[in-house]
């Protein structure tokens, strides 16, 4: 019986042990994530919801800030978000569906199931799946804003583009396509005679187990549902109106985290269709060329830390969303915002990382001018793309072609890291010990840049504006019915935000001439005889776009 006794003692004495391990990994673990999630969103503001799953179980899950700002509801991880595009991978399975009971091809072109489209070129299912059909995305039209309160009807939405000439032949080539999905949920419910919302209640979400998830819409009670804001200034708003019947089969449908992770579940267990299907739908698309598309079928193939993830974003009125999958570590985050002023990717990549147990955790070290200057140059990738690397005010920089200026910060000799971004650049040196290219990495691109000898340009200079000045050129200026450009100012900065875009720092040239930041564009204010303002010029991509004031 002692000797009982003793064993006993000792398992207990084990497995308390083994317990208190465990609770302070969790709590490692938590702390980690949460020096993620929390850094980016607040508790008095539109926050966001977050899970994070590693083989089969939840390891994190959180929500923060408000659900409803009038209401002063805070966020709860149970709650209910419009989710964009992440829509798109539920219509790309409805689709292989019905391929897979031998109802479509992926092969048959739009025009057996839309006979009335006036294209000549035969444009295919697949390419509507891997936005390869060069067909115009009514998104990106500039009448798009003046639809958003407009109930349509499926048909009504595939009009609006049919007229425009395509932007490059079927196959040739990939653009990012809305379109193509509205015509997408048109052949789900031509072929099954369902309408879009009944396919995917009973053919995707029933069988999912998503009990929480639904076809989205403005007069429905739905409890649990956040509300949308976004921000213009540091002002907090209610989001623009939407009718749910315009991003449609593109975009129209409302998730939880929760639900979304069941999502992830069935599909990689290939309950919803086979595995054969699945692999189509993760495997990107290559063009005639040889370009990665990075995209499979409502998917985005990226990596992260080294390791092949499935990714797809949404941003629709008031939300902006991201869910990514690492097969081969079986780990799942998604983070939903309620707020399309604040995008959840980086996060959803950072705590995907963390998970695997590869952060994003670069610590900055110091480098010296002298050893900075050997990395100055003009970097020149296969595509004829140039980077220019440059050092100045105490910092090294890089900036390709006309894009943003991003400082970079060695982690370790060579290597380096953006700062608020998480691509790196590793310089490579010759036998004689001379750097001779650098490699780029980014979750979505791998590519080689070799020095060249050319001089570094002279850097733009850009001047200050008096306030009283800028305040002349603040307004709303059209661009195209629909499509507004408008200029605000804060002090000495001004800025531009154009219709359904992001809001842009314009740098000046003169006092009439500015550079928008991060954008290769210019914008000219005109001035009457008076001297006040009364319309501009944008200037971009060779093109000059006259705009008056209102």
């Amino acid at each position: 019986m002692k000797l009982l006794s003793i064993l006993i003692v000792c398992a207990v004495t084990v497995t308390n042990a083994l317990a208190q391990t465990t609770a302070k990994t969790n709590r490692s673990l938590t702390a980690g994530f949460d020096s993620i999630f929390l850094k980016e969103f607040k508790a008095s503001e539109p926050g966001a919801t977050a899970i994070v799953v590693r083989k089969g179980e939840v390891i994190y899950k959180k929500a923060v800030g408000m659900a409803d700002m009038e209401l002063n509801v805070p966020l709860q991880t149970d709650m209910i978000f419009r989710i964009g595009s992440i829509s798109k991978q539920f219509t790309a399975v409805a689709i292989l569906q019905l391929a897979e009971q031998g109802k479509l091809s992926l092969q048959d072109d739009i025009k057996k199931y839309i006979p009335d489209l006036p294209y000549k070129e035969t444009i295919t299912i697949e390419q509507l799946l891997n936005h390869t059909s060069g067909i115009k995305s009514y998104t990106n039209k500039p009448e798009f804003e003046g639809w958003m309160r407009k109930d349509m009807k499926p048909m009504e939405i595939i009009k609006l583009t049919e007229k425009d000439t395509l932007e490059f032949k079927p196959g040739s080539d990939w653009n990012y396509n809305n379109t193509g999905y509205i015509m997408l949920g048109y052949v789900i419910e031509k072929i099954s005679g369902k309408t879009y919302e009944e396919y995917v209640q009973q053919y995707l979400f029933a069988p999912a187990g998503m009990t929480s998830s639904l076809y989205g819409s403005e007069a429905k009670i739905i409890r649990k549902r956040a509300k949308g804001y976004k921000k213009q200034k540091d002002v907090f708003l209610n989001a623009d109106y939407l009718s749910m019947t315009l991003p449609y089969a593109a975009g129209s449908l409302l998730s939880t985290v929760d639900d979304l992770w069941k999502w992830n579940k069935a599909l990689y267990s290939y309950k919803l269709v086979k595995k054969e299907w699945i692999d189509k739908a993760t495997t990107a698309h290559i063009l005639p060329g040889g370009k990665n598309t990075r995209y499979g079928y409502g998917l985005s193939i990226v990596n992260v830390q080294g390791s092949k993830a499935i990714e797809h974003g949404g941003g629709i009125n008031g939300f902006l969303t991201d869910a990514i999958y690492l097969p081969a570590e079986d780990v799942f985050a998604a983070v939903f915002s309620n707020c399309d002023c604040k995008s959840p990717d980086n996060t959803t990549y950072k705590l995907a990382a963390a998970a695997i147990g590869k952060p994003y955790n670069y610590k900055a070290i110091p480098v010296t001018a002298d050893a900075a200057k050997e990395y100055e140059g003009i970097y020149v990738n296969d595509a004829g793309e140039e980077r220019v690397i440059r050092y100045a005010n105490g910092k090294l920089t890089s900036k390709r072609g006309s894009g943003t200026q991003f400082i970079i910060e060695m982690y370790k000799k060579d290597e380096f890291y953006f700062d608020n971004s998480l691509s790196l650049l590793a310089f490579k040196r010759n036998a004689a010990g001379s750097i001779e290219s650098l490699d780029f990495s980014s979750n979505t691109e791998e590519s080689n840049w070799k020095k060249t000898t050319k001089p570094l340009p002279v850097p733009q200079t850009f001047i200050t504006v008096d306030a009283a000045v800028l305040a002349g050129y603040v307004g709303n200026y059209t661009l195209a019915p629909g499509f507004v450009l408008t200029v605000t100012h804060e002090g000495n900065q001004l800025f531009a935000q154009a219709t359904n875009q992001p809001r842009l720092e314009l740098l000046a040239i003169s006092k009439t001439m500015f550079q928008t930041k991060g954008v290769d564009a210019k914008i000219e204010f005109k001035q009457n005889a008076e001297g006040k303002t009364e319309s501009l010029v944008l200037y971009q991509g060779g093109r000059e776009m006259p705009a008056k004031k209102e």
